[in-house]
C-alpha cells in the first residue's frame, strides 16, 4: 500500500469516529468555507420544501458521477463536505430552538441550582424526571429554559426522558427482548431495565472524549450488536444524522419492532434515506410519545417502525 492509499484509509477511519465540525474544519478548511456558503444560501432562501429536499439530498452519501469511477480521493471530499454540512444544519436547528447565536451558554445560579435537582441525581446523572413536577417549575425558569441543551449537549446529553415515557415506552416493548444501539452511557437503558424491560446497551464509545461509558453499556457497533444479540425490539435515542448504522435493523431478521427517540428535524437525527429505502416496516410518529420527551422547547419525536412483512 502506497503512502497516499495509507493516508486515505486513515481518513476513512477518522471520519467514521464522527470528528467533531471544528477538527473537520481545521484539516479541511477550504472545504469548510465551500460548506458554510452553501448551506447560508439555502437557509437564507427559507424555503421549507428546498430545505427539506436539501436535508434529504445530503444525509445519504453520494453516488458516483454518472459515466466514470469517482477516485477515493473524491469520494472522502464529498463524505468531508457532507458530514460538515450536517453539523452546520444541526448548529442552525439548536439556535432556532434556543435562541442562542453565539457567545457562551450559561444558566444563572437560581436556574442551574432548579434544573438540577429536577433533571439530575447527581452531577450529569440523568434520573426520570416526574412530569407533574417539570410542568410546574420549568416555566418558571423562564429566559433560561432554551440555555439547557447547549450546555449538555456537549457531554452527550441530546434529552431528558419523564417517567411516563419510560412507563410507556416499557409497556410497548413489553416481555421481549430488547437492544438499544448509540446507547451512550446507558440512561435509557438504566430506566427501561429499572421498569422490568430486558434490554441490552450497546455503544461503539465513539464519543469516548465526552461521554463516560459505564461497564453496563456493551462496546460493540451496532451491526455487531445486531448479529449477536438479535433482538426483537431495537431503541435508539437521538441518532446522528446521516449515520451508516440504523440501516442493519432494517436488514436484521429478529427485528420486530425500532422505536428511535429524536427530533421532528430530519437534520438533527436519523438516517432518513435508510428510513425511506427500507420496504418491510410501517413508520407511524408518536405525539403523545413526543410529548413525554423533555424539555418541550426541543422539538423533540418518537417514531415506532413495525415490521409488516416477515
Amino acid at each position: 500500500m502506497g503512502r497516499a492509499d495509507r493516508r486515505s484509509a486513515q481518513t476513512v477511519e477518522w471520519l467514521r469516529g464522527n470528528p467533531s465540525l471544528e477538527e473537520l474544519a481545521e484539516a479541511y478548511p477550504d472545504v469548510w468555507l465551500q460548506a458554510q456558503q452553501d448551506v447560508a444560501q439555502v437557509l437564507e432562501r427559507d424555503d421549507k420544501d428546498e430545505i427539506r429536499d436539501y436535508i434529504s439530498r445530503v444525509s445519504r452519501p453520494q453516488a458516483p458521477s454518472r459515466g466514470r469511477a469517482s477516485s477515493l480521493s473524491e469520494r472522502l471530499h464529498r463524505e468531508i463536505r457532507r458530514q460538515m454540512t450536517i453539523h452546520l444544519l444541526k448548529q442552525a436547528i439548536l439556535s432556532a430552538s434556543t435562541g442562542v447565536r453565539e457567545g457562551r451558554v450559561r444558566f444563572n445560579l437560581v436556574a442551574g441550582l432548579v434544573a438540577q435537582r429536577l433533571l439530575f441525581r447527581r452531577g450529569l446523572e440523568r434520573k426520570p424526571v416526574p412530569l407533574a413536577a417539570f410542568r410546574a417549575i420549568w416555566p418558571l425558569l423562564r429566559g433560561q429554559r432554551r440555555l439547557l441543551m447547549p450546555l449538555v449537549q456537549p457531554r452527550g446529553i441530546w434529552c431528558f426522558y419523564s417517567r411516563p415515557l419510560i412507563d410507556r415506552l416499557a409497556a410497548l416493548v413489553g416481555d421481549r427482548s430488547c437492544l438499544e444501539i448509540a446507547a451512550g452511557d446507558g440512561t435509557l437503558s438504566r430506566f427501561l431495565a429499572d421498569a422490568g424491560v430486558r434490554i441490552t446497551a450497546t455503544d461503539d464509545y465513539s464519543w469516548n472524549d465526552s461521554i463516560t461509558f459505564p461497564e453496563s453499556v456493551l462496546r460493540e457497533d451496532a451491526r455487531t450488536a445486531l448479529r449477536k444479540h438479535r433482538p426483537q425490539v431495537v431503541i435508539c435515542s437521538w441518532p446522528p444524522a446521516g449515520n451508516s448504522f440504523e440501516q442493519y435493523v432494517f436488514t436484521t431478521p429478529t427485528v420486530e419492532q425500532y422505536i428511535v427517540i429524536g427530533s421532528r428535524h430530519e437534520a438533527a437525527t436519523g438516517n432518513w434515506a435508510a428510513y425511506r429505502e427500507q420496504t418491510d416496516f410501517a413508520l407511524a410518529e408518536d405525539p403523545a410519545l413526543g410529548r413525554l420527551v423533555l424539555p418541550p422547547e426541543v422539538d423533540h419525536a418518537v417514531r415506532v417502525f413495525t415490521r409488516t412483512q416477515s
